[in-house]
């Protein structure tokens, strides 16, 4: 039995938030159900190489604990990113990868196992995958803070 790193550890959970954020994307775009998705994505995609490229493997309890989170908690999430957001862009007007990356953050805010600063941290790194030019991370900093100091107001007294 192979021992991991707490560094493998890590890489493997942030790997797992950027996938559950690709996989609810997918979700939303296919009408696909949480299990088939999840199927997916822990038979095909983690450690999956493209291009010569091996993409990480993803810590599967981690992502499982995200999907059905962000799916059974969908509508309390959607609620309070659309608190964190402006009047004027519902979460129904936001980009569909960014509403993926909301309801993950989102869920794991709600699970209060990791510390909110390391979920914000995580997910800008997550909007830095998808938009590596633009505003994104900033705009995504700011709305998991958010919802962050209202999933878990105590962890910022």
């Amino acid at each position: 039995m192979t021992t991991l790193s707490n560094n493998q550890i890590r890489k493997m959970k942030s790997a797992a938030r950027l996938y559950a954020v690709q996989a609810l994307f997918q979700m939303e775009a296919s009408g696909q159900t949480v299990e088939q998705v999840m199927r997916e994505f822990e038979d095909h995609r983690f450690g999956a190489v493209y291009d010569g490229d091996e993409m990480q493997e993803g810590d599967v309890e981690t992502f499982r604990a995200l999907m059905d989170r962000a799916v059974d908690e969908q509508a309390a999430i959607d609620q309070m990113t659309d608190r964190a957001l402006v009047a004027k862009w519902p979460i129904a007007r936001i980009d569909p990868t960014l509403r993926a990356l909301f309801r993950a953050a989102g869920a794991e805010l709600l699970a209060k196992q990791t510390p909110p600063k390391v979920v914000i941290v995580e997910f800008v790194g997550v909007a830095e995958a998808f938009f590596p030019d633009g505003k994104e991370p900033k705009f995504v900093n700011a709305v998991v803070d958010h919802m962050a100091r209202e999933a878990q107001p105590n962890a910022f007294s």
